[in-house]
Parts: structure tokens; sequence; C-alpha cells
């Protein structure tokens, strides 16, 4: 199997780029421009679908990636966020995901290689985004049990683009913006089938957001839950994008800090939003909050999310020039299980008191369900032994 790999100093910060979609919005684009001549006889309406610009208006794409580039940046995104046969399928263009991520990584492989030297090797990191639709979840408040998707549905419909990300020439995936983790678990596992059906691996970057001041998930989890839920697959990095400024995301990112064994990365919005849902911090306030972030050596990756422009690229760029990267802790040996919380085993807590029915070996009734994949009647059981 081939590897690639990201080549440079372990002392470096690496440099994300800003926000796509702020820069498409100040181009003020029509309903003409995002159909293209390809998409001009479409059935429906394609204006607001940011992924389609890497087909219809290529041009834009690369100038948005070049322009992140001419400020530092030391990886882009690819313009697919929102490029997943879920998503897509709004826009009644779920057959063309492939084609979509394959255009996206060519034009950012293409942004990278006019900009990469020797000494600043630049990189294309494939960005997959959250669909609309959550496994963890139920859309209908009436019926609790009800998914509007299967997890083997979520896994297949990602398929289609990471295999355009990787053929595109991606140097490494990132899974962004998580807000379900049994979502981002379909995603990887969808990633890891493709890397064994391609013999090829490319590094993975995960990043989650919490939705406010509780530390959570959109799902419900601790950020300390999430990690210990994702931390057995090989990542290349753990982080933080969205959700909040770089100033309300200090603990947090601290507190990620201290549990990962791998690289942390952090995006952060530019400042929190006003009541138009714009954002108004400047490059200037944004960089000052991101120093402190790095005078305390939390973070290996940083760059920015919603709101970020070129200049606030730009003013971190400066920044990171005299700060070294997080070095990577030792990992530890321990036992914890990950619910919405965690439940660590160790010499003080010991003892741990299980429901019995929910046992292969002491239940006939619920090794049968186990046997017969009916998954959530067994849950059912192990629900009625909480007390």
């Amino acid at each position: 199997m081939k590897n690639k790999k990201i080549e440079y100093p372990a002392n470096k910060i690496l440099l994300l780029d800003g926000a796509m979609g702020t820069a498409i919005q100040t181009l003020s684009l029509t309903e003409t421009d995002f159909r293209g001549n390809k998409f001009k006889d479409h059935p429906i309406d394609l204006k607001g679908n940011n992924d389609l610009l890497s087909i219809t208006q290529s041009k834009h794409i690369i100038k948005i990636h070049e322009d992140y580039l001419e400020a530092g940046a030391d990886i882009i995104e690819t313009n697919t966020f929102n490029a997943n046969g879920i998503s897509m399928s709004d826009y009644k263009l779920e057959d063309f995901v492939y084609e979509l991520n394959l255009s996206s990584a060519r034009l950012a492989s293409s942004a990278t290689a006019k900009f990469s030297k020797p000494d600043k090797p630049r990189y294309v990191a494939g960005s997959i985004g959250p669909s609309g639709k959550t496994l963890s979840m139920s859309p209908d408040v009436e019926d609790p049990g009800f998914r509007a998707i299967t997890f083997d549905q979520m896994r297949l419909a990602y398929k289609p683009q990471i295999e355009g990300l990787i053929d595109g020439g991606a140097d490494l995936l990132m899974v962004e913006t998580v807000f379900d983790t049994l979502n981002a678990k379909a995603v990887l596992i969808a990633i890891n089938e493709v890397f064994e059906e391609k013999q090829i691996k490319l590094p993975i970057m995960l990043s989650v957001t919490i939705v406010d001041s509780s530390g959570r998930t959109l799902s419900g989890q601790t950020l300390e839950a999430f990690f210990y839920s994702i931390k057995h697959f090989d990542l290349f990095s753990i982080g933080i994008n969205c959700s909040l400024g770089a100033k309300e995301i200090f603990p947090y990112v601290k507190q990620l800090s201290e549990l990962a064994p791998i690289k942390i990365s952090l995006h952060p919005n530019a400042g929190l939003p006003n009541q138009f849902g714009d954002y108004d911090e400047s490059p200037e306030v944004m960089a000052k909050y991101i120093e402190e972030i790095l005078e305390h050596n939390l973070v290996n990756i940083v760059g920015g999310c919603c709101g970020t422009t070129p200049k606030h690229i730009e003013k971190i760029s400066k920044l990171i020039e005299t700060k070294k990267a997080r070095i990577l802790p030792k990992p530890k040996k321990e036992t914890v299980l990950s619910g919405l919380e965690i439940l660590k085993i160790d010499k003080i807590n010991n003892f741990i008191n299980i429901g019995e029915r929910t046992n292969i070996f002491g239940s006939k009734k619920f090794a049968r369900l186990i046997k017969e994949e009916k998954y959530e009647k067994a849950l059912s059981i192990a629900r009625s032994q909480i007390s």
C-alpha cells in the first residue's frame, strides 16, 4: 500500500487556509453563474451550491486558493465541504459527486504546485463536511427512535467523494465540522475502505465542532467523550473548528491538547456571529487571541473557519514564524468507555456493575437479537438495565 506523507519540521506549526464560503460570498454570483453551461437546463435552482463552482466557475475557486497560498497557508482545503451524496441530493446532483470532488482536488493541486518550494511545500486537504442528516438523533420529536438514514447508507454515500478527492490529487483528507460522532465513524470507515480498495493511504485530519459554552457536540457528547470515541482510528490530527471564536475556544483546545497523543488542529471562526449571521472579528483581533493559544503551545496546525479571509491568515502566518508547535505527549494506557460522557476504569473506580442481561452468554434473548443484527431491540434491553 502506498502511503502519502506530509513532510515538515516537527517544531513547525502548519498553517491552514481560511473560509471558502466567505470568499465566495464576496463574488455576488448569480443563478446563471452557478449553473454555467453544464447545468444550464438543470430542473431546480443551484444558487448557493458553492461546491458546484469547482466545475462551473473554476477560475474563481483557483483565485481563492491562490489568495490563501499567497497569505502563507501550508495547507489549502478543497471546495468540497458539502460535496457528498446526501447533501448533493438536495440539488438532485448526487450523480455528480465523484466529478465534483475530482475537479475540486485538481484545482487545489494545481494551485499548490504553483506555490510549492523545496523549503515550503504546500498541501491539499480534501474537505469532507457533515451532511444535513444525523445518525444519533431523530428528526421527529414524536418518534425518538426514528432515523432518517442508516449507518451503511451514510457510509456508502461518502465513498464517491473520498474516491474523487484521492483521484484528484489530495495529499490528506479532512473530516471536519463533526457534530455527530456516529456520522464521523461512518465517514472514517468509508475512508479506510477506499484506502484498501485503492491500495493507498493518506493522512486523516478530524475536526469537531462544539455548539456553545457547554463544550458539547450537537449530539450531546462532551469533548472528552468525543475524543475517546474516535481515538482508535489512525489519525494524523484531531482538532476543533467552526464552533466559536478563538477567544471562546481556548479552554476547549486546551482540554483536547491535554488528552490527545497526536497533533492538534484549530481553525475557529472570526469571532461570534452578529445578529445578521456575519463575522466581524478583524484580522488583528483574531490574531491576538490566536497568539495566546500559540504561547501556551497547544496546537500543531492552525487556520481559520467562518468569516476568516486571506488577511486573517496572513496575520496568523506572521505569528507562527516565532512560535513552536506543541510537543506530543506519550499515549496513556487506560480503559475508558465513552457515551455522552466518559466512564474511566482505574484503581480508584475499579468495580463496575453492568447490566447482566446485556450479555450474549447470560441472556439467550440478547444473544439471539445480536446474531439476527436486531441492534435496536438489543439496545432496548440495555436501556431497561439503567437504574
